[in-house]
C-alpha cells in the first residue's frame, strides 16, 4: 500500500456527515449525532471502544454530562476521501483542564463507519 500523505483543509469543508456529527455532539443532541454512524459504527475513545447504535447513544450520553468543557475546532486533515481528522481544542472541569484531542474519522457511504477520540 502507498505511503498515504495527509493534508491540511479548511475545517469549514469537512463533510456534512462530520460537520453535522461534530455539532451534534458539541449541543448533546444524541438523536442528531446518531444519524451519522453507520448501524455497525465504531467509536474508541478513552481507551473504550463501543461498537452499534445503542453503545455509541450510550457513550454519546455518558460524554454529554460527564464533564462541563468548551470546545473549539482549531484544525482539519484529510488522508483520502474516506479519512479525516478533526483537531479540538478543550477545556473544562476534567482532569488537567485541557486538552487537545483528534477526531479521527473513516467514512463509508457517507456516514461514519469509525471514530477514533485521542490525544
Amino acid at each position: 500500500m502507498p505511503n498515504q500523505q495527509t493534508h491540511t483543509i479548511d475545517p469549514h469543508t469537512l463533510p456534512e456527515t462530520i460537520t453535522r456529527y461534530l455539532a451534534a455532539h458539541q449541543a448533546h443532541d444524541t438523536a442528531t449525532a446518531l444519524t451519522a454512524f453507520t448501524s455497525d459504527a465504531t467509536v474508541t475513545d478513552d481507551g473504550n471502544t463501543y461498537k452499534g447504535a445503542t453503545a455509541i447513544e450510550q457513550w454519546l450520553n455518558h460524554v454529554a454530562t460527564a464533564y462541563t468543557y468548551t470546545t473549539e475546532l482549531t484544525g482539519a486533515q484529510q488522508t483520502d476521501p474516506t479519512h479525516y481528522t478533526a483537531t479540538h481544542h478543550l477545556e473544562g472541569n476534567f482532569p488537567g483542564g485541557s486538552i487537545d484531542l483528534h477526531y479521527r474519522f473513516t467514512l463509508h457511504n457517507n456516514q461514519i463507519q469509525h471514530l477514533i477520540i485521542e490525544p
